[in-house]
């Protein structure tokens, strides 16, 4: 059992990271008002994701912040990781894709996360876990299939055009 402790803080981690994204993301692409919206709306997900692991994770011994970062982190974040992409990128649909495909790789590892947590719950029987898993990892593969059809949507006009 020693082994979920460390399984819940990643996961814990990485949906902080993924909602952090999302607001970098939605900050970056103020433009496009689909991204925008969505973009929030799809990180509160991942920040009452990080409030439940926080609660969860009290039964196996953790101590984690039931609070996701805080806005001023994700913004000065942003800025630095939005000056380093404009320095590598100037086309602006280039920096959209980046963006995207980012979002796709982590809500990937996010959902292999929840699913080796909901397997470890069943095989630990513990039933509080595994109804965390299940409330939460299908937002998760949402925010998945989002960042692919956002994807597939703009990519083709994106690389064609000049």
């Amino acid at each position: 059992m020693n082994k979920v402790g460390p399984a819940i803080r990643e996961l814990h981690r990485a949906e902080n990271d993924l909602a952090g994204e999302l607001l970098q993301v939605s900050d970056r692409q103020k433009a496009d008002h689909e991204i925008f919206y969505l973009g929030r709306d799809l990180a509160r997900w991942s920040q009452q994701h990080v409030r439940e692991l926080a609660r969860v994770g009290r039964d196996y011994g953790l101590d984690l912040d039931a609070e996701p970062e805080q806005d001023h982190a994700i913004l000065a974040r942003l800025r630095q990781k939005g000056s380093e992409l404009l320095g590598r990128h100037h086309e602006p649909g280039l920096l959209l894709l980046h963006d995207l495909r980012e979002i796709h790789r982590m809500a990937a590892g996010v959902s292999l996360d929840w699913e080796i947590l909901a397997q470890t719950a069943q095989a630990l029987q513990d039933r509080e876990l595994l109804a965390t898993a299940e409330r939460c990892h299908p937002q998760t593969l949402r925010q998945l299939r989002w960042a692919n059809a956002k994807l597939k949507e703009s990519a083709a006009q994106i690389m064609v055009t000049g």
